[in-house]
Parts: C-alpha cells; structure tokens; sequence
C-alpha cells in the first residue's frame, strides 16, 4: 500500500481549490450584527457604464455586489423609473434664471444630463424650467414623458461625460429601465448565481412628485413603491430589499405599512426638504446626532450616511472619526457610507494617485479606513474594488491554504520518531 502525505494532500487541495473556491467573508469590524458589510452597486457599477441602465446593474452583480440601488422617479402616467433626477437631461440657466442659448441651441449641463432627449428633435418643445426643492431648473423632466414615450427612443447617456470619458463608447443604446425590470435582472441573477441579490431603491425628491401624482390623481410614490415591493418580495423584513430616501415624512408614511428595512439618507449639510416646507429647522446634522436618531429610530432600521459625517475631511484629507457609527449602532441602527467612487477628484488627497482627476486612486484604502469603524455597508460605483477591500481574493486564501499545509506538513515532522 502507497502511504499519501497528509502535507501533500493539503497541498494539493489547496491548489486545487485556489481558482474555484469563493472568497471568505472578511472579518467584520465591529458591525452591527457581525456580519461582513454588504456592497451596494450605486446606480449600477456606474463607474464602468452610463448610471441606472440594465446593463450598469448586471456589472454590478457580476462584480459582486450585494445590492443594485435604483433611484426611483415617475412618468407622466406614474410608472417608476431608474434615473438619477427627473431631469432626462438638464441645461445652463443664467444668473436671472433663463435658459443659456449658444447658436440658439440651450447648452446642456454636463454632469446633470443622462440621457439622449435633448438630441431628439420631437421633444424639443419639452424643455421646460421647474422648481426643484425650492431651486429652478431647467430641463426635459421624465413626468412630462409617458413610460412608453421614454421607452421608445430615448436612450441612456453618460452622466459624467467629460470625467468617465471611456463611458460614452455606450452612449444612445441603453434603455431606461423600470423598477420592475431592476426587480426582474436582481431576482433572474439572484437564482443563477446561487447568491441573493438585492435592491436598494431610493425615493427621489418625494415633495416634488407628491405634487405631480395629486394634481394628476395618480397613485403615490410610496403607494406605487409599496405595491411594487410586496407583490415581488412579500411584505417581510427579510426581504432583500431596503427603502431609503432623503426626506424624512415619505419614510415616516410607509414605515408603518411595511416590514421592509427603512434607512434615513444623510447628507453631509443642508436639511430635509420636506422640513424645508414644514418650517422645521432640524439640520442632517442635527439628525445625526443621538437625538437625532433616537428620532430615526422610530420609523427606520439604518442611515445612510454621507461619508464626511464619519470622518470628515480636514485640509482634503481624512481627520478624526466622529462617533456616529457607534452611536448609531448604540440605537440598532445600521450605517451605510455613501458614495465610494475611484476617481481621484471623489479621493481624500491621501489616496490619490496622480494629479489627473480621472485617474483611479487608492479606494481600497479609503472604503477600509471607513469599515474599521463598524460601518455596516457603503455605496460605490465600483463594486469590484469594493468587495476587494471587504473579502480578500481568491489567490489569498489559496496561500492561507498553503500555509495551512506547512504547518501541518512541519507538525508531523516534528511527531515523527
């Protein structure tokens, strides 16, 4: 009989495994529940191609995300749709509010604009200035559009144009998708990956859409949302989905209609702009206080937080950590950090790897300086370098496997008479 090391059947196994076998989780850092924290693809892998498109959200996915986050805004018929603003595109006013004209053509804003409308010689006549949130915009708004409208001819469009440059190579090809069709990609691949996929969906501007589906006596935004969730995952608190919105009234409305996890999104200044026109003076920061979310805690399972209320930045750097994280664990509330984005212009300088602005930095080391203070998952347009920074890769674990079989190989040579 042939005697097999047991050193060399280690070995072998780990050779064996090294290209096949998933990642581990990595080790959590103080979250909440003692889970490793969750990777949401923000608006899709967004860095890699135009936001809030099928495509963008398959990348995601395929790069390991945990959860596809669509922005939620309605049509003119209250279909809910997978854009940034409800801005189609969005062009330049003047100091006095009038649409900028160069040759007589309104000039486009170049970080606000993600789709083909404003090419499209049918919907000139759309273009139309808006308040927003108490600021006037102008643009083509997706509520002046039917679903089936925006779905014929329109066609997603890089957002950040002039940065993510690589980007418009799929310009004018990618439909604009609806929640359901989010819904659909997340569950098709959540049963052929054998992993669950989740949706983040965002509530955008709940004010302003309250006025359009009342004066069209539409269903809610919420109503809409609610529905749509249910029918798909069951009302239950383990479905993988959560709500989120920078207001704070929609949330406090659906709260009690739903066991779906409600976060409060936090931004890093300013204030709801529901309690903008409630008069009441309560700040982000204010709600980021234990107060604060002692407050959130009544209607809500998590915040998510813009990162400079965790650490925030001094001199373009990364100061002193707040304690924001802990206190709101202190609460049972979850923190998700939001927005992890590769580039050097969204890096604390620390992290930059040249002056070019487009270049990608050191996100790796920016998403694990926030992960050491607990935070329980973050959004980022690159999942792939973010579920980097979390698990470690494959070929790491095949040298802990590796060193595993030495030590054993060097204990039996020690056992051996």
């Amino acid at each position: 009989m042939s005697f097999i090391s047991p050193t060399l059947t280690l070995l072998a196994v780990a050779a064996a495994t090294a290209s096949t076998l998933a990642p581990l989780p990595a080790v959590a850092a103080g979250t909440l529940n003692g889970a490793a924290p969750i990777v949401i693809g923000h608006r899709g892998a967004s860095g890699y191609r135009p936001e809030h498109t099928l495509e963008a959200y398959t990348l995601a996915i395929q790069q390991g995300a945990h959860y596809i986050e669509p922005d939620l805004v309605m049509t003119k018929d209250g279909e809910l749709l997978a854009r940034h603003e409800p801005m189609l595109a969005r062009v330049n006013l003047d100091a006095a509010g009038n649409i900028v004209l160069v040759n007589g053509a309104p000039v486009i804003n170049r970080t606000d604009t993600s789709t083909n409308v404003w090419q499209l010689p049918q919907y000139a006549n759309r273009l139309t200035v808006k308040t927003l949130d108490g600021v006037r915009v102008a643009g083509w708004w997706a509520e002046d559009f039917t679903a089936a409208e925006i779905r014929s001819d329109i066609r997603a469009q890089e957002r950040l144009r002039d940065l993510r440059t690589a980007n418009n190579a799929y310009n004018d090809q990618f439909v604009i998708p609806t929640l359901q069709e989010v819904i659909d990609l997340a569950k098709a691949k959540s049963i052929e990956l054998g992993r669950p996929i989740g949706i983040y969906p965002e509530t955008k501007h709940p004010t302003f859409f309250a006025a359009h589906t009342q004066a069209n006596n539409l269903q809610s935004m919420e109503d809409r949302l609610l529905q749509t969730l249910h029918a798909n995952y069951g009302n239950t608190a383990g479905a993988p989905v959560y709500i989120q919105s920078f207001e704070v009234s929609n949330l406090q409305y659906m709260a009690p209609l739903t066991d779906i996890r409600v976060v409060q999104l936090l931004s890093s200044g300013g204030r709801p702009y529901d309690f903008t026109v409630a008069g009441d003076p309560r700040t982000y920061a204010d709600l980021a206080t234990p107060g604060g979310l002692d407050f959130i805690n009544d209607y809500a399972q998590g915040v998510g937080a813009n990162t400079n209320l965790m650490i925030p930045l001094v001199g373009g750097r990364l100061g002193t950590p707040t304690t924001l994280v802990s206190d709101a664990h202190a609460k049972g509330l979850e923190v998700h950090g939001w927005t992890f984005r590769a580039e050097n212009i969204f890096l604390p300088n620390e992290f930059d790897s040249s002056a070019n602005p487009a270049d990608l930095g050191n996100m790796t080391g920016q998403v694990q300086a926030f992960l050491a203070l607990g935070m329980d998952g973050f959004f980022t347009d690159h999942p792939d370098i973010g579920v980097a920074a979390v698990v470690p890769e494959p070929a790491t674990y095949a040298l802990m496997l590796l060193g595993l079989a030495a030590m054993a190989g060097a204990a039996q040579r020690r056992s051996r008479p």
